[in-house]
């Protein structure tokens, strides 16, 4: 019998992989920023509109989105920084995949329902257990 089970991926942080997790989230909080200042903009545009004068719902929505970004971009600043404090060699939660287990009679229960990881270092695995 096939079953499938979720299998965690863990990276094993490295000069290379904590430089790599660097850019990206400095990416990202550029890319929040961007999202910041076109959400600011189209909302001043909007305002100077006759439609925002009949609709003050709208123009809350633009401040919801702005501040739902500006608190995403607060977090991905956190995570920047707990990253620098982070040593080398520690094993950071990447994703989880799906694979297939297979079951048959006579296997050890114990042994097929225990958690499953599959290790990485620098983009290679380094480890499955």
């Amino acid at each position: 019998m096939k079953n499938i089970r979720n299998i965690i991926v863990k990276q094993i942080l490295t000069e290379k992989s904590k430089h790599e997790l660097f850019r990206k989230f400095e990416q990202k909080i550029e890319q929040m920023n961007n999202e910041i200042g076109q959400l600011q903009f189209e909302k001043k545009k909007y305002e100077k509109t006759k439609k925002a004068q009949a609709s003050p719902v709208d123009v809350s929505r633009f401040d919801e989105e702005i501040s739902s970004r500006t608190e995403k971009c607060e977090l991905l600043q956190f995570q920047l920084q707990q990253l620098e404090i982070l040593p080398l060699g520690t094993e950071l939660k990447e994703t989880e995949v799906s694979g297939i287990l297979e079951i048959n009679i006579g296997d050890d229960w114990n042994e097929l329902t225990k958690e499953r990881t599959i290790v990485i270092k620098d983009g290679v695995i380094d480890e499955i257990r």
